[in-house]
């Protein structure tokens, strides 16, 4: 087998090859060159010393020197250089207390997660497989080097990591490394919470998002989102859906397009649905009040997971309006857009289409007719260049002050009855109209009632 090494990486072996080292790409990059991915980094493992590789470059930072790593700077790349090591006591559930290093390639090799992350290469002595990493990739299967006991007590976010890889590369996770996690779930407290959000979003954003459901089923969304656990333990009893809460959300992440924070809201859209289920006579279940309710809890769990604000804002936007509906016409169509905000809208559509191919075939023809004819409108409102918000007025506040208006509230209440009447209106939209003496004493009017 032969891996394509970049020049840049290769040379740095050879650098460390001609001064007596061993040195060899290793880990991720090994295991996407076999898979034919592009690798996103060359990292490389080496006998030498820290301080041997420092002498050897003449650029470098020690970017992690305490635990034998050195960024080695090719012009304005850098490649990450370990020396072998054998990791010590880890007292937090990240960090070794302290490394060993050691002139063993296996040795290094046993400390790290997964067999098809514990391979490594070079040109000279071709793939080094101690621990079946080659035969597990063509299994399709996660196991841990060793015992997956230890290697999820060193470091507990590797069983998020074991459900974040068999999700990108459609893998399923060995019987042991299964068990392993259901028992040391719990331990994943000790991660700190942007360590969670990361493994997180690169198992949604996938190609394989259902594997949510995996992180339920092993005990760790109870740790990461407890929420979670209650909507798949919650039925619909409702015409509109044949899953459970849970069941149904997990159907509704697959069928968004990839996207942060789409399938954020997807993922959290229903988690409020839960505390909102009321039966009726009849024994039909009903979720009102869940949307806004579930905007709350949905930046409250993202908070919690050290989310940005940004992002935090847009999934709230989106859920608090995911079950808004309004008729198919233009005027209504005009003033949805005002509401939601024009950069959400056609979002929304995709969150109110995903939702709808989670739920059941009863009146699921019609809702996407609905979802395409809302699109049409919008694409002939954006062509048509009419007014949707203040921005889009054909005045500003500088003309009315210019008519008498003085500055404050009364002046941002007149545009907003201007904006109103343009959405109900579009042909109004012009400073003529706006600001015919009459219509001004219109809106100004209407500002009493």
């Amino acid at each position: 087998m032969t891996i394509k090494i970049p020049d840049k990486a290769n040379q740095i072996l050879k650098t460390l090859h001609e001064a007596g080292y061993e040195a060899y790409v290793v880990g991720g990059c090994v295991r996407d060159s076999i898979l034919g991915r592009e690798p996103g980094d060359w990292d490389i493992t080496t006998s030498a010393r820290p301080e041997e590789v420092k002498a050897l470059f003449t650029r470098t930072i020690d970017t992690g020197i305490a635990h034998g790593t050195v960024t080695v700077m090719m012009d304005k790349e850098g490649f990450e250089v370990t020396t072998y090591r054998i990791d010590g006591e880890y007292e937090d559930g990240r960090h070794p207390k302290d490394v060993t290093f050691t002139a063993s390639l296996i040795e290094d090799l046993k400390r790290r997660d997964f067999t098809i992350n514990a391979m490594a290469y070079s040109y000279e002595e071709g793939l080094v497989d101690e621990f079946d990493g080659l035969l597990d990739i063509e299994k399709k299967v996660i196991r841990c080097v060793g015992d997956p006991k230890e290697r999820f007590t060193e470091d507990a976010l590797r069983m998020m990591r074991a459900v974040r890889f068999a999700a990108q590369l459609g893998y399923g996770i060995e019987e042991n490394t299964s068990l392993a996690i259901k028992e040391l779930a719990d331990t994943l407290n000790r991660i700190s919470a942007e360590r969670i959000q990361v493994e997180l979003i690169k198992l949604i954003t996938s190609d394989n998002p259902g594997e949510v459901r995996r992180l339920y089923e092993l005990g760790i969304t109870g740790v990461i989102m407890p929420e979670f656990d209650v909507c798949m333990e919650t039925a619909q009893n409702n015409p509109h859906h044949v899953y459970t809460v849970g069941e149904h959300i997990i159907r509704s992440v697959e069928y968004v397009k990839s996207d942060k924070a789409l399938r954020l809201t997807m993922l959290f859209h229903d988690i409020e649905k839960p505390s909102c289920r009321v039966t009726d006579d009849e024994g039909v279940d009903h979720f009102h009040g869940h949307a806004e309710k579930g905007a709350v809890t949905a930046v409250n769990i993202l908070k919690r997971l050290k989310f940005d604000r940004n992002t935090m804002d847009v999934v709230e936007k989106l859920i608090r309006y995911h079950d808004y509906r309004f008729p198919a016409e233009k005027k209504s169509v005009r003033k949805a857009i005002s509401k939601v905000g024009e950069e959400l809208f056609l979002p929304l559509l995709f969150v109110k289409e995903a939702d709808t191919l989670a739920q059941s075939e009863y009146k699921r023809k019609e809702k996407l007719a609905w979802i395409e004819k809302v699109r049409e409108l919008y694409d002939e409102i954006k062509k048509n260049n009419e007014c949707l918000s203040l921005k889009d007025l054909a005045v500003n506040g500088s003309d009315l002050m210019k008519e008498g208006i003085p500055a404050g509230k009364e002046l941002g209440d007149v545009l907003k009855e201007m904006l109103s009447d343009v959405l109900e209106y579009p042909e109004h939209n012009t400073k003529a109209y706006l600001l015919d003496t009459d219509h001004l004493a219109t809106y100004r009017k209407s500002l009493d009632n």
